[in-house]
């Protein structure tokens, strides 16, 4: 099981920028995808972003390509979140979450879970 600890939310305006941080414990960090989901108040989880446990395959919704980064630094344990050029449709919970495996894209791929980070952007 791995534990997932994100930070970084915040209230921000239109065309600010934001670094989200997901720290975790409890797994081998390199051996297993990271990714950022999100919630809108009304809608479904989403995938947003996420990496492969080398970092070198990443998946991105096309929604926020251009403008998001995910990164990770499998020596510090930690993903993260580079949120360029925020719209008010970002809005949501971002949530961190680790890959059953290696790789995935979708929120079925990933089993464990953090509590999430409100992000809201005002326009």
């Amino acid at each position: 099981q791995v534990q997932l600890v994100e930070s970084g939310g915040g209230l921000v305006q239109a065309g600010d920028s934001l670094r989200l941080s997901c720290a975790a414990s409890g797994r081998t960090f390199s051996s297993y995808a990271m990714g950022w989901f999100r919630q809108a108040p009304g809608k479904e989880r989403e995938s947003v972003a996420t990496i492969e446990w080398s970092a070198y395959i990443t998946y991105y919704a096309d929604s926020v390509k251009g403008r998001f980064t995910i990164s990770r630094d499998n020596a510090k344990n930690t993903v993260y979140l580079q949120m360029n050029s925020l719209k008010p449709e970002d809005t949501a919970v971002y949530y961190c979450a680790a890959g059953k495996g290696g790789y995935g894209s979708r929120p079925a791929d990933f089993g464990s879970w953090g509590q999430g980070t409100q992000v809201t952007v005002s326009s």
